[in-house]
């Protein structure tokens, strides 16, 4: 029998994972021997960004920290997918906490460790918009105002997702939900209202903010490294977009995730200090349009006849940001890169 030596290259998830570029180059998913701090067996909807960004996040921060990490967990759609009594998909040192208080149990964590002598342990509180524009706020805000060594993490749908899409103070303009329904002379969402969350984390003037996107793996990665990087209270916020919620395709969560970002929605960006040092440029504008098409919570928007006007002001609030960050480089050397 003649045997021939074959030698296979494959590509799929090994060119996603970029394991083939240069070691120094490659993100923690590629490795093989990554933490997969949030493993299978969890009971996410299919496409599901909240999975996706939370992976990426406490993967690179157990890279960043030697794997001594522990992490607090709001009430929400991340604990009730991934903890489905008796079971957990978690690999990491995990506590759940009710929806309003992570960023005080992780404070409490933080000193406890500090008490013990324990420097080499980080901390990371994590929860959906819901439990940190809205019920977690007040605790949040003092977490920015002690600065208390926590890393906290915004998994941000838009949406309570888990109790049935309602809206919450991140749900944008327009937008239907179970509380805001697309019916009256301003169907959805009402514009004007909300919080924006990562603007009042950086007039705190903690040492890091940040916004990500699961669209963008090495910028997420890169901006939790530099977080754990640092001490003192620290923030990310990343897009998480939800299929259920937002009434999209599950193979969408990505692209809609990457077209939040390059119609100008979803700015990223990085602070320190109560000042805007970077943001990430647009590389391909994109109407605001192709972001809300595929979105049937946007549907309303493009019944006979279409809402044009509300379209626009949603076009408006893109412009806004695209001006405030320099997101098309107009303004070169000056917060861009």
């Amino acid at each position: 029998m003649t045997e021939q030596t074959s030698s296979y290259c494959q590509v799929g998830s090994f060119a996603v994972g970029n394991r083939l570029v240069d070691p120094h180059l490659r993100t923690v998913q590629s490795d093989r021997l990554r933490p997969n701090a949030l493993t299978s067996g969890h009971r996410a909807c299919q496409g599901c960004g909240e999975a996706l960004g939370a992976r990426f996040v406490l993967d690179a921060a157990m890279a960043a920290t030697d794997r001594q990490l522990i992490v607090v967990n709001a009430t929400g759609c991340l604990e009730v997918f991934s903890t489905p009594y008796p079971e957990t998909a978690w690999q990491v040192a995990w506590m759940h906490s009710l929806f309003g208080n992570t960023a005080a149990v992780a404070t409490g964590v933080a000193a406890a460790l500090k008490v013990r002598g324990d420097t080499a342990t980080r901390v990371i509180a994590q929860a959906g918009d819901g439990g940190t524009v809205d019920i977690g706020f007040g605790c949040l805000s003092g977490m920015f105002e002690r600065n208390d060594d926590v890393l906290f993490v915004c998994y941000d749908n838009q949406a309570y997702m888990n109790t049935g899409v309602q809206r919450s103070a991140s749900t944008p303009a327009a937008a239907r939900t179970a509380t805001t329904e697309a019916r009256g002379r301003e169907p959805g969402n009402a514009f004007g209202q909300g919080k924006n969350l990562p603007a009042l984390a950086v007039a705190h003037e903690i040492p890091y903010v940040a916004t990500a996107s699961v669209a963008y793996l090495h910028d997420l990665e890169a901006k939790v490294g530099r977080a754990m990087e640092l001490h003192g209270a620290r923030y990310l916020h990343v897009l998480v977009p939800c299929p259920l919620g937002w009434g999209a395709a599950s193979r969408d969560t990505i692209r809609l995730a990457r077209l939040a970002c390059e119609t100008g929605l979803f700015p990223l960006f990085e602070a320190a200090h109560g000042e805007i040092l970077s943001a990430t440029p647009i590389r391909h504008r994109e109407p605001v349009e192709a972001y809300l098409r595929p979105q049937r919570r946007f549907a309303h928007l493009f019944a006979d006849p279409p809402r044009t006007d509300d379209i626009a002001r949603i076009q408006a609030i893109a412009d806004r940001n695209i001006g405030r960050f320099d997101l098309l480089g107009e303004r070169a050397g000056k917060g861009s890169r």
